[in-house]
């Protein structure tokens, strides 16, 4: 059973107590008119974050997504945030990742994506770059553009595992490297950061100061045991990661609890469905599926808050064994509200610049997060004691 919180000012710390003011004043100053007239929030808990990034044409959501959570922990431990380098992050991961696509000959995923676990593995392996040290935009953009990268360096893996020599060499992954390098610029070995030096790996010791082994990912797959870790099983999980197998409900009951308690929620998820707006700043399931609706439900899903479908496990298990339900962006979720009948949205930082409604956030009912939900990623502080206790977290 969902557990409602309401946080009142008076019991926050001071510095989230301006944290709740600036983002309550950023959304509502921002809502365009036609939103204004459909949907009135009201926020009941904001979670101090950063600044609304965009990821361009790159399909690096996990980790605008991913540094983001880790820059709100920052916050959340008292200390200065950083302006993580997210492709930094990424190209790390397109180097483990080509090791994985050359051993299994082609035989998993590649491009832009990955998992939200992706961001805290390499935080522990490759550490952390300051985004004024490294944007990795070496190729000319004023935004990530990564296409032509993508296919090149797909081209060259595949070339590698043909391989006519008939023994690979460890020149190939020296070669991948350094097109790396050509397309978003070359690691530094040491840096400066505030009048200080550092290597990636002292940086993210040093100055982001974070445990990796402080988060955990969950996830909820009906046909799988509970409280265990399990497969999960999507396309761009490349490093075959494990996460915590748990009930439907313990989804929103775990973001519930880590909220009340401060802490952000990292969010993988699917956004291919009609009723995921982001131009309109709203997701929600609407009773109908969008193919049974007529012109004119469809003309005004979003023209105010509308009754929900009620989800089961054997409905989101069903979706996602048929593909309706795809592993398809990560955003981070900062917030909750109350839209003007009462029901409860999360409120979602996203990573594609501020052209929608808010300025780059999104109201999600509970409904879309228990549907459509494929992973979460939390810090286990954040964990209710009777799941920390199942999971033995």
């Amino acid at each position: 059973m969902n557990k409602k919180y309401v946080v009142l000012l008076a019991m926050l710390p001071l510095g989230s107590i301006m944290a709740q003011d600036n983002l309550v004043n950023s959304l509502n100053a921002n809502k365009s008119d036609a939103s204004k007239e459909k949907f009135t929030f009201t926020p009941v808990i904001n979670i101090e974050t950063t600044s609304i990034k965009n990821q361009g044409s790159s399909g690096t959501c996990w980790s605008y997504s991913g540094n983001s959570f880790l820059e709100t922990e920052m916050l959340k431990k008292g200390k200065t945030p950083v302006d993580i380098a997210e492709i930094y992050t990424a190209r790390c991961v397109y180097i483990e990742k080509a090791k994985n696509y050359v051993r299994m000959h082609g035989s998993v995923s590649w491009g832009d994506g990955g998992e939200l676990h992706d961001v805290v593995n390499i935080y522990a392996k490759y550490g952390a770059l300051p985004q004024s040290v490294y944007n990795g935009l070496n190729y000319g953009t004023a935004v990530n553009k990564f296409s032509e990268m993508q296919d090149a360096l797909k081209g060259m893996l595949d070339g590698i595992i043909k391989n006519a020599n008939g023994k690979l060499t460890p020149n190939w992954i020296v070669a991948f490297t350094a097109a790396l390098d050509a397309y978003l610029g070359t690691v530094p070995e040491k840096f400066d950061y505030n009048g200080k030096s550092y290597t990636p790996q002292t940086f993210a010791k040093e100055v982001v100061g974070l445990n990796a082994a402080d988060y955990i990912e969950m996830t909820s797959l009906n046909d799988q045991p509970f409280y265990q870790k399990v497969f999960l099983p999507v396309p761009d999980n490349w490093s075959f990661d494990q996460a915590y197998n748990v009930q439907m409900d313990d989804m929103t009951n775990v973001i519930d609890n880590a909220l009340k308690n401060g802490y952000s929620v990292g969010w993988a998820t699917d956004v291919s469905e009609k009723y995921f707006s982001w131009r309109n700043g709203v997701a929600y399931v609407p009773e109908k599926d969008f193919e049974d609706m007529n012109d004119a439900e469809k003309r005004d899903m979003f023209s105010g808050p509308k009754p929900e479908r009620t989800i089961t496990p054997a409905m989101r298990q069903l979706a996602f064994d048929n593909f309706s339900t795809t592993d398809d962006h990560g955003m981070q979720i900062v917030g909750l509200a109350k839209d003007q009948t009462g029901r409860e949205y999360y409120i979602v930082k996203n990573s594609w610049g501020e052209s929608n409604d808010y300025k780059g956030y999104l109201y999600v009912t509970k409904n879309f997060v228990k549907f459509k939900t494929t992973g979460l990623l939390l810090n286990k502080e954040g964990l209710p004691k009777d799941i920390r206790s199942k999971l033995k977290a």
